[in-house]
């Protein structure tokens, strides 16, 4: 059975992401700060398959004691991992020198950390199983910083950084591993402004490219694919 972890999965593309791949018919780990959310989630991927198996567990993602714990508790209830998600994230819109104090450790610790210490706990594992795909979502802000979002170009930078870096120990291992690299998508994070939607990303969009990436042959790894929206960036 394959088994997908997913980081900040009630929101966004990270529920789109879960939806889709409970419709395949993969089991699912999703964690988030909320129960009610997990709680109201989890009832509704299973409406839609309920043959997966869903472990939901109240974490904060940006906490490295609760995240190894919400990986070894996945394990222990749902079995090896197979497909890692790392789409934790937050977005602040502010230049770097307006920045409040504490913004660099939070954000690094949001963006970034996770997936590292995720790839830490399971590379050796999915290598031993010879088998396991990693996607790492990153943003455009990667390759084009955004300036009045510096910290967050920053993070995102590194994070495709770390994936670059991922592919490159594993690929000898037969291990896939993808960025994922969107523009303007509708989530949360642009919540209160105006936007219209059919000038955006949708996180549908995020999760029919993940599904049909990971369902490509044993022998074709997508190194990273770029959404953009069609009239380009808000």
């Amino acid at each position: 059975m394959e088994i997908a972890i997913i980081t900040g999965a009630t929101k966004g593309m990270g529920r789109s992401i879960a939806i889709a791949f409970a419709k395949e018919g993969i089991s699912l780990a999703i964690c988030s700060r909320s129960l009610d959310d997990l709680q109201s989630f989890k009832n509704e991927l299973l409406q839609i398959n309920p043959a997966i198996k869903v472990f939901t567990a109240v974490v904060d993602g940006s906490n490295k004691a609760q995240l190894l714990q919400f990986a070894a508790s996945t394990e222990k209830e749902l079995g090896a991992v197979t497909i890692i998600i790392n789409n934790l994230g937050m977005y602040t819109y502010s230049s770097i020198l307006d920045d409040s104090d504490d913004a660099f450790e939070k954000m690094m610790n949001t963006n970034v950390a996770p997936a590292y210490h995720l790839y830490r706990y399971f590379g050796k594992k999915m290598i031993a199983a010879k088998h396991g795909h990693i996607f790492n979502i990153c943003s455009v802000a990667a390759l084009n910083p955004i300036a009045e979002a510096g910290t967050y170009s920053i993070t995102k930078t590194a994070l495709l950084g770390l994936n670059k870096v991922m592919r490159l120990e594993m690929q000898q291992h037969n291990i896939k591993v993808t960025a994922i690299i969107p523009g303007s998508t509708l989530t949360d994070s642009w919540k209160g402004m105006e936007v219209d939607k059919d000038t955006m990303v949708s996180p549908e969009d995020i999760a029919s490219a993940i599904v049909n990436i990971y369902k490509m042959s044993p022998g074709a790894n997508v190194d990273e694919i770029i959404i953009k929206p069609t009239p380009g960036q808000i």
